[in-house]
């Protein structure tokens, strides 16, 4: 079940948690030209990425520079970066700001090449824990993932979309709120998986963030996303 948390950061900032489900399979990955191994990447946008660690994370000193290739189900881009902060079990790094570099990242993450990735997880009939409240579960890897969930009578209670660094939510009787994603760390128990998300919530619903999340939205195909819950989707955004 989807859980929150509300942390009054301070006069200025409102920082709120998520407990959301999480799938245990990812397929954008980072090889590393330095170490030769390859990194599960839990997190990217247009300027850095964090990447999973199996070995200690004291291995990467801050700004260690960090050359390599991303990979994601046949697409591969060359990156160069650098390690801009490091835990026992991930680093994030900073992409190089080049020109170059960025415009082919922005290539490489385009919207459009995103939502052809989306999987209805809600389908996955192998032995993934879902939530008996959530009705659909998109995902596209690290960078976009949507939850919608229900009431006990089948009616929508909310949904959550989140794609790179933006989050949006609606929630019936709340409303929509927007932010920007903070951090992602895994919460697992015996029973379930999950991730915790902290947000840092904008004081209102950030318009260009909303306009981002409809275009997201409009083009999902109703194979993944039946007609009606697309419209409803959109109709709460405007």
């Amino acid at each position: 079940m989807e859980r929150r948390f509300n942390l009054i950061k301070s006069d200025f900032e409102k920082h709120e948690k998520r407990i959301l489900p999480r799938f245990p399979f990812c397929y954008l990955t980072f090889k590393s030209d330095d170490t030769s191994r390859v990194y599960e990447i839990k997190d990217i946008s247009h300027t850095g990425m964090q990447l999973s660690l199996k070995e200690d994370g004291k291995d990467f000193a801050t700004d260690t520079a960090l050359k390599g290739h991303i990979h994601w189900l046949g697409k591969s881009l060359d990156i160069a970066g650098t390690v801009k902060w490091s835990t026992p079990n991930r680093i994030g790094v900073e992409f190089i700001k080049k020109r170059d570099v960025l415009d082919r990242v922005q290539n490489f993450l385009q919207m459009e090449e995103m939502v052809k990735r989306l999987k209805p997880l809600h389908k996955v009939d192998d032995g993934l824990e879902i939530p008996a409240r959530l009705k659909y579960w998109l995902r596209s890897d690290g960078p976009v993932e949507i939850f919608v969930w229900q009431h006990n009578d089948g009616e929508m209670s909310k949904f959550q979309v989140l794609f790179l660094e933006t989050f949006v939510e609606w929630e019936d009787g709340q409303g929509l709120k927007t932010g920007r994603i903070l951090s992602k760390r895994n919460v697992d128990t015996p029973l379930i998986t999950e991730d915790e998300w902290v947000f840092n919530i904008d004081p209102d619903a950030d318009g260009d963030k909303l306009e981002r999340i409809k275009t997201l939205v409009g083009l999902i195909s109703i194979d993944l996303l039946p007609a009606e819950t697309k419209t409803f989707l959109l109709r709460q955004l405007s």
